[in-house]
């Protein structure tokens, strides 16, 4: 794999990180025009997430990884796969590019570019999904990696569009674009007084997943010899 300059790979994850942002707001915005139902409003912004991490994954993931997530690069980081220098970067990266996702998302429907959501998602059940979501989201991951990295953007993208169903946080599984959704007062918002609780559930999730992962999947790797854009093909 060719090792793309930290510059690029920075682009690549706000770019990524923002057209996901992009993806998850504007769709929630159309699915509310277009329907009152509530069900039919999920799966409308359900089905463009999962197809847009497919798209992104598989053009993107050959530059920076295709992280879009700082739990994921935490990952990555704990790995030893990715510096702690480059992760912070990232992860910077990943929280713009989500907030411009989101200005894109309205001035594309014409809404006032600055929001604060008011939709209320806190408590123990939210963070209990959030703890579920991202670690299973990290374990697809790295189980993908370890026996099919090839469909690893597949894996992704079906994972998250079931998540947004059998989870009552509609599986958020990732601060930047929980960052992100707390400055649109649409559809996919959340409050932003309620993004710690989630952070930290994703974060856990994250961490859970990667402990699993290093007993279950018997993985053999040698740090010295990986590239820092190795996390996802």
């Amino acid at each position: 794999m060719t090792s793309f300059p930290l510059s690029r790979r920075l682009v690549s994850e706000a770019l990524g990180t923002g057209l996901l942002v992009t993806a998850v707001v504007g769709s929630g915005i159309m699915a509310h025009r277009l329907t009152t139902d509530i069900a039919l409003a999920l799966l409308a912004n359900t089905l463009p997430t999962g197809a847009i991490l497919v798209v992104l994954i598989i053009v993107l993931g050959p530059i920076s990884g295709a992280h879009f997530n700082p739990v994921v690069s935490l990952v990555f980081t704990l790995r030893r796969e990715l510096t702690a220098m480059s992760a912070l970067g990232y992860i910077v990266a990943q929280t713009l590019g989500g907030i411009a996702g989101t200005l894109l998302a309205h001035a594309m429907f014409e809404l006032p570019l600055l929001q604060a959501s008011t939709t209320i998602r806190s408590g123990g059940a939210q963070w209990l999904a959030e703890v579920t979501a991202t670690f299973g989201l990290v374990f697809a991951i790295l189980a993908g990696l370890r026996f099919r990295a090839d469909a690893v953007s597949w894996l992704v993208g079906l994972y998250i569009t079931a998540a947004y169903w059998f989870t009552a946080s509609t599986s958020f599984a990732n601060p930047a674009v929980a960052i992100a959704r707390s400055l649109t007062n649409t559809f996919a918002g959340i409050r932003p007084v309620d993004l710690p609780g989630f952070i930290v559930a994703e974060i856990l999730g994250a961490v859970l997943a990667l402990m699993l992962a290093n007993w279950l999947l018997m993985e053999v790797r040698n740090p010295q010899t990986l590239s820092e854009t190795e996390a996802i093909p």
